[in-house]
């Protein structure tokens, strides 16, 4: 039971311009500390998740394509992002621990994932049916590069270097807006030759045979929109 401010400030833990950053510092990390093969395997599994996210948006805006009977019109982009980041910043920091701590920590940033996707409903901005999409699509980034990391030697990371670099990355862009929403706008207008994106009200309208009215142009979605 919070406030509306609280549930904003869980959600601005998934902004893509905290998340994207933090996905860099993992690899980044992950190169440093020498274990090449799995900083390419996590910027490879976190680079699907991501053009999924925006390929699905892309598909609504662009062309309203989507799934009327379950209102979903795009994965969540917040919930994909704190599902698949935070169980992996666990997982590393823990490594020294022994699996089952490692795995607890996973599963606690899975939980806050689902948390974060929590808010997206609480806050208007996503259905059930994207939020659900979002902690599945996430959680088959982090758990894949868990899996196939423990195939492999664990690098030798500094976990309280890393976690200072996730912190001071987190308290410098605690609350930035990333502009993600508008360049998969722009971007999809482009690609379907569309002057107008689609929204999911008049989407939802056509889907229930109501007449749209003639001035309504297809547009994105919900007012609250966001990744």
């Amino acid at each position: 039971m919070l406030a509306p401010s609280h549930w904003m400030m869980l959600t601005n833990l998934a902004d893509s311009a905290v998340l994207a950053p933090a996905a860099l510092a993992i690899a980044i990390w992950l190169a440093a500390s020498r274990a090449w093969r799995l900083a390419t395997l996590w910027c490879a599994l976190f680079g699907v998740g991501v053009v999924m996210v925006a390929a699905t948006k892309i598909a609504f805006i662009g062309w309203g394509l989507g799934v009327r009977s379950l209102n979903f019109t795009g994965i969540s982009g917040h919930t994909m992002l704190a599902t698949a980041v935070y169980p992996t910043i666990l997982w590393l920091v823990l490594q020294r621990y022994r699996p089952a701590v490692r795995n607890t920590g996973a599963a606690l940033g899975l939980l806050f994932g689902v948390i974060v996707g929590l808010s997206r409903l609480v806050l208007h901005a996503h259905s059930p049916s994207e939020v659900v999409a979002g902690c599945l699509w996430g959680a088959v980034v982090s758990i894949g590069f868990i899996a196939l990391s423990q195939l492999r030697s664990l690098p030798a990371l500094h976990p309280l270097m890393f976690v200072c670099s996730l912190l001071l990355i987190g308290a410098v862009l605690y609350g930035t807006r990333a502009p993600s929403q508008r360049l998969i706008i722009r971007t999809a207008l482009a690609l379907s030759g569309h002057h107008e994106p689609y929204i999911r009200v008049t989407w939802r309208m056509r889907g229930t045979g109501r007449n749209q009215p003639a001035h309504a142009a297809p547009v994105c979605r919900d007012g609250l929109s966001g990744t």
